[in-house]
């Protein structure tokens, strides 16, 4: 295994040259929407604005990261959005409860743990296919959500579980550094530890790397783990920032980790993808949002584009990955 680490294959090196241009090319969309909407509006260059961008997309370039894990590895994670709701609920159940702040944060985290275990082994000991397996958790995970707090927002939560919200540190909150830190030790994660390599091996053959000496099942299962531990502390740092649990919360973010994490280069097939160029797809995401919500675009025109920016990017993939 080791050798085929240090020789990557010629094919593997073309893959990862392409995935190269097209975080460049990503990166150039960017710039040019950002030229664009500077023109168009005089508002969109603003830091209010900005900081705006920057906390709206923070949930979901925390779910990216093991979204992306999960899709280099040959599998998804449908039940991310739910899993954060219900994250975000239990959190504010037990701090309604008088439950330490720690203790409260700690139990969410463990919901997510228990999903991506939960959604792990259904996927690897019972060989259900991913997207059964984790549309059956997130209806579970969105259910429960809904019965613990009956359809309602859960708030009066204590002012100091607010810190991650509103503490500011160079004009940004600390759930933005938070979710820096995350995406930063997620993509040098992938790219440098030697465990977390092993997902391009198995997404790119599974039968392969499991001749070779790689524990399939085991690294599957971690990458679920990892996914479902994601989701919740992007539902905790939700709740900090809007004080109150919201168990319809995170309702279609799976398909927009999914969307960006395509747009940046990952592919549905496996075997291919960074958490850089994942990224990227958020902000790219991000951008196009703010700018029809700047442009006085009706939101449900802007649910037809972000289905259409879906479709494109998988049709892309697709194309790219024939050609290659």
């Amino acid at each position: 295994m080791t050798a085929t680490i240090d020789h990557p294959a010629p094919t593997s090196s073309r893959l990862r040259h392409l995935g190269s241009l097209r975080e460049l090319a990503l990166l150039l969309m960017i710039a040019a929407l950002i030229a664009g909407m500077s023109i168009l509006s005089p508002y969109f260059l603003t830091p209010a604005n900005f900081q705006a961008i920057v906390v709206g997309m923070v949930p979901t370039a925390i779910i990216v990261v093991g979204m992306t894990i999960l899709l280099v590895s040959g599998s998804f994670d449908l039940s991310v959005g739910s899993v954060l709701a219900l994250s975000s609920t239990v959190v504010a159940l037990l701090l309604l409860a008088k439950v330490p702040i720690p203790l409260a944060i700690l139990a969410a985290l463990l919901v997510g743990v228990g999903f991506g275990l939960a959604n792990g082994l259904i996927v690897t000991m019972l060989g259900v296919n991913p997207l059964i397996a984790t549309l059956g958790t997130m209806s579970i995970a969105r259910g429960a959500a809904l019965v613990f707090t009956e359809g309602f927002s859960l708030s009066s939560l204590p002012p100091a579980f607010g810190v991650f919200g509103k503490t500011q540190i160079l004009g940004l909150p600390l759930m933005a550094w938070i979710m820096v830190a995350i995406v930063i030790a997620g993509d040098v994660a992938l790219r440098r530890t030697r465990f977390l390599r092993q997902v391009y091996f198995i997404g790119g053959s599974e039968k392969a790397a499991a001749l070779s000496g790689i524990a399939v099942n085991r690294v599957r299962i971690v990458c679920f783990v990892v996914s479902g531990l994601l989701a919740s502390v992007a539902g905790v740092l939700l709740a900090s920032r809007l004080m109150s649990g919201t168990p319809t919360a995170g309702n279609g973010l799976e398909l927009q980790a999914l969307a960006a994490a395509v747009i940046g280069g990952a592919s549905l097939r496996g075997g291919e993808g960074t958490i850089f160029g994942a990224v990227l797809g958020v902000v790219f995401v991000a951008l196009i949002s703010n700018a029809m919500t700047m442009l006085a675009v009706s939101m449900y025109w802007q649910m037809i584009v972000t289905g259409l920016v879906l479709v494109i990017a998988v049709a892309v993939d697709m194309l790219t990955r024939r050609k290659s």
